[in-house]
């Protein structure tokens, strides 16, 4: 056999991962393999294979008589919509797409690769976990991935499918990279497995209950997209990109657009007259930006706040967003961690934050206070007040207490701040600031209930609006609901150009 026909056939063999049987198994149960998924995740012709011969280096326990090309995991590169990505995508038809010594070689040289070249890093998980019969060096091979990460984190998009089991050490690359997909039904996460939960806490769970796409969707907040199917989860990945520029040293990708009636009628009619009534705040995020634009992240955990990418005139940006719909908006434990992180995401990819705020506090209870409120409550105002990219804050109708404060106000370094008329902007709602501060009188009048309502009324026109907080600067303008998205387009076209110099310092310490 000559020289290209031997590389012919040892392509192929490469291509066949660990035999057409496995293949077979894994159609069966909805998954695609692992070279089917970057087919359908890159360009069309774009992928560039390297490590296709690599082989393990294992001789114990018979290993020497399985020797499949690739070890388990195909890596190279390509392009999604003409960008430079990096890949990896493990085999599950390889035992089990366990990751040995060179297995975790081959994803070291991608990161590496990436880094060197400021583009993103996309990971498609398919693994049972580390190679039981190599030991600690496939161990130290997950080590050499969890470093990497941690030294991209910030510097290039690091995005995470998992397609598969991902389990013990395997879970925590994912945890560190910018953003986790999962596929409802056949792929699922978890650091101890149902069978070790059963014998330390006699717990009966599947790995769907225990780790599955929806648990951590809804539960947890491990994962930001549920995905009904593989397809899906690719296509949700290709529409992050689309978002995010290539490193932290390079802008988002701008998008042609054509600039129209800007106005939105439909805002001024959006918050309800009684100020106790819910009013979703996505209809107010579908009316400021660009049609079609919005891509929700994190939509089943802590409903309480919306973030996501979006765009306004074509350009990237990221909206953290009070939900009056769901627990009146409150600020609470999962829905500070959830914003924080977004916020810092943006912020190291100079992606512009628009705030849209109605909260009306803090969530109460002795819940919250023991499982860490105050911590993580500032994670959110930490990321806020660090963020250096052009910041914008809409008041829609409440924003009451510390959680005034921290919504991206303008003494956390809010660029502009707008307030609608409807906003109400104090330390707290009339009913309890008038039984604090006139409870003398109450107490005295003969008709407690008139005189409450009078002070109730006489509190509301003095603190319950906007115009207290513009007087002092606080808020840059009163507008009109309707001219919110012309404000934006203008405001965000105002600051793109915006430079901010931190402290000089190693990092800070965010309250953890």
């Amino acid at each position: 056999m000559d020289k290209v026909a031997i590389l012919k056939h040892k392509t192929e063999e490469a291509k066949l991962g660990g035999g057409q049987k496995r293949i077979d198994s894994q159609h069966k149960k909805g998954k695609l393999t692992a070279r089917e998924r970057l087919q359908l995740l890159l360009d069309e012709g774009s992928f560039e294979e390297i490590g296709m011969m690599v082989t393990h280096r294992s001789r114990d326990f018979d290993m020497e008589k399985e020797v499949y090309l690739g070890d388990g995991v195909v890596t190279g590169y390509g392009t999604i919509n003409g960008r430079l990505v990096y890949v990896f995508s493990q085999d599950f038809t390889v035992f089990g797409g366990s990751l040995s010594e060179t297995h975790a070689e081959k994803i070291v040289k991608i990161m590496d690769l990436a880094m060197k070249n400021g583009a993103p890093l996309i990971g498609l998980n398919d693994s049972g976990g580390a190679r039981i019969q190599e030991g600690v060096v496939s161990l130290g091979g997950y080590a050499d991935i969890f470093y990497r990460n941690v030294q991209a984190s910030g510097v290039i998009p690091q995005i995470s499918a998992i397609m598969g089991p991902c389990a013990g050490g395997a879970v925590y690359s994912p945890a560190i990279t910018d953003f986790i997909l999962m596929v409802e039904n056949t792929s699922y996460m978890f650091v101890t497995g149902p069978n070790v939960v059963k014998t330390v806490t006699h717990e009966n769970v599947t790995s769907e209950e225990l780790g599955g796409a929806m648990t951590h969707a809804s539960k947890s907040g491990v994962t930001h997209f549920a995905c009904a199917n593989e397809l899906e989860c690719i296509e949700n990945i290709k529409r992050l990109l689309s978002y995010m520029p290539q490193n932290c040293e390079d802008d988002a990708p701008v998008y042609d657009y054509e600039m129209g009636d800007e106005s939105r009628a439909e805002l001024d009619s959006i918050i309800p007259a009684n100020p106790n009534q819910p009013y979703d705040m996505k209809e107010v995020i579908d009316h400021v930006v660009d049609s079609g634009s919005f891509t929700e992240v994190h939509k089943d955990f802590a409903e309480n706040i919306i973030v996501g990418f979006a765009r306004i005139a074509g350009r990237s940006i990221g909206i953290v967003a009070n939900q009056p719909a769901f627990l009146a908006g409150v600020l609470d434990i999962n829905s500070s961690r959830k914003g924080g992180r977004f916020v810092r995401f943006c912020d190291a990819f100079n992606i512009p934050l628009l705030v849209l705020v109605d909260v009306p506090g803090f969530l109460p209870g002795t819940d919250q206070e023991w499982h860490g409120i105050i911590i993580n409550g500032a994670k959110l105002l930490y990321a806020l007040s660090e963020a250096t990219v052009p910041k914008i804050t809409v008041i829609t109708r409440k924003a009451y207490g510390g959680a005034y404060d921290v919504m991206n106000s303008k003494h956390i370094g809010a660029d502009l701040n707008f307030a609608w008329p409807s906003a109400e902007i104090a330390v707290m709602g009339a009913k309890g600031a008038t039984e604090i501060i006139f409870k003398k009188e109450i107490s005295e009048a003969a008709d407690q209930y008139s005189k409450i309502a009078e002070k109730e009324a006489e509190y509301i026109d003095k603190f319950a609006n906007p115009y207290g907080a513009a007087g002092r600067g606080f808020i840059d303008e009163v507008i009109m609901p309707a001219d919110t998205r012309k404000k934006l387009i203008k405001g965000f076209k105002m600051l793109e150009n915006k430079v901010a110099s931190m402290p000089k310092r190693k990092h800070g310490n965010i309250p953890l």
